[in-house]
């Protein structure tokens, strides 16, 4: 391992190639478990490697990464947002009831189930900054509202919409490959941006590495949290929006543990639930561990029950490396 880094450390001050350096540097740790888990699946599961295998693969893990970029700065603050599976419900749901019961053009319709995610996330955010509750208890509790309202707009069945367009989001491509990899992508980019290259990015580091400091250095605290929160349900509505256009239909069931896979990617991916840390680089590779653990597992014939029971092993294994890695520097509270 000592030998790979100082070849890295060469290679960073080389253009472009030290950008690449960096990264795999960042996440030495990350990538060896992915290409292990890459190697393994190749071997033992039939047309893992296939092209058709490769873009479901693609397309089904866009919608957990859209979550766990939301998912992943309420971590970094020391909090979690356990509302973005339920509101994935709902916001479907509610695009699709727009179109099929009330008439609405199709661009309202979006924003309508969109803005949900939106309204959602910051009532979660301004409970949370100006309350003290723990992010855990509020969005728990705003998970159960969610969950509950998708149930009665949608009568407790699936409400379906026979609509090209709003089908074509989910299950369009852009040449090879399908929109939904491009949303994921482009929302991928707009976070390094968020974090790396704003005012607002460093003040989410700070404010999840030490509260107090960030406050008496004049960082407006409530602002921030409204906001992290807020982006989270906003990026939720928008994969239940996609969702349900992949499946023409909005389901008041659908959603049901994406949170948990959420997480497992944000932690895996090497943001520290004690806040102040997070890669851009980490999550994306811990989307595609997460997603090649589920396809792999279908592939193999596992039952789809134990795939709950290995994501669960997997969280607190990389809860248990992070708190060995803060070790004298945990923190509670938020």
């Amino acid at each position: 391992m000592k030998i790979q880094t100082k070849v890295l450390d060469r290679l960073e001050d080389i253009p472009v190639v030290g950008s690449v350096a960096k990264v795999v540097k960042a996440n030495m740790g990350i990538l060896i478990g992915f290409l292990v888990l890459l190697v393994f699946l190749s071997i033992f599961a039939e047309n893992f490697l296939s092209w058709a295998n490769i873009v479901n693969l693609m397309r089904s893990v866009s919608t957990n990464a859209i979550l766990a970029i939301g998912v992943m700065l309420s971590i970094m603050l020391a909090g979690i947002d356990l509302t973005c599976g339920a509101l994935v419900a709902l916001s479907g749901v509610v695009a699709v009831l727009s179109m099929s019961q009330f008439g609405m053009p199709l661009p309202v319709a979006l924003l309508f189930g969109i803005a949900i995610g939106l309204v959602v996330g910051l009532l979660n955010g301004v409970i949370i900054a100006y309350t003290g509750i723990h992010p855990f208890v509020v969005t728990l509790a705003m998970q159960s509202i969610c969950r509950g309202a998708a149930y009665l707009a949608a009568g407790g069945k699936p409400v379906t919409v026979r609509n090209e367009a709003f089908t074509a989001l989910g299950n369009g491509y852009l040449g090879p490959i399908p929109l939904p990899v491009i949303y994921m992508l482009v929302l991928f980019f707009l976070l390094y941006l968020l974090l790396n290259k704003t005012r607002l990015g460093r003040h989410i580091y700070a404010l999840g590495g030490n509260p107090t400091a960030a406050k008496y250095s004049g960082i407006n605290v409530t602002r921030v949290k409204v906001f992290v929160w807020a982006v989270s349900g906003l990026l939720a509505a928008f994969a239940g929006v996609v969702l349900a256009s992949r499946m023409s239909s909005g389901q008041p069931t659908s959603g049901v543990g994406y949170e948990t896979d959420a997480i497992a990617a944000a932690v895996i991916g090497g943001t520290s639930m004690y806040g102040g840390v997070g890669r851009t680089s980490g999550v994306f590779i811990g989307v595609l561990i997460i997603g090649m653990i589920s396809n792999g597992l279908n592939l193999l014939h596992v039952n789809s029950f134990w795939q709950y029971v290995i994501k669960g092993i997997i969280i607190i294994v990389a809860v248990y490396f992070d708190m060995r890695k803060n070790k004298g520097n945990v923190r509670t509270g938020f």
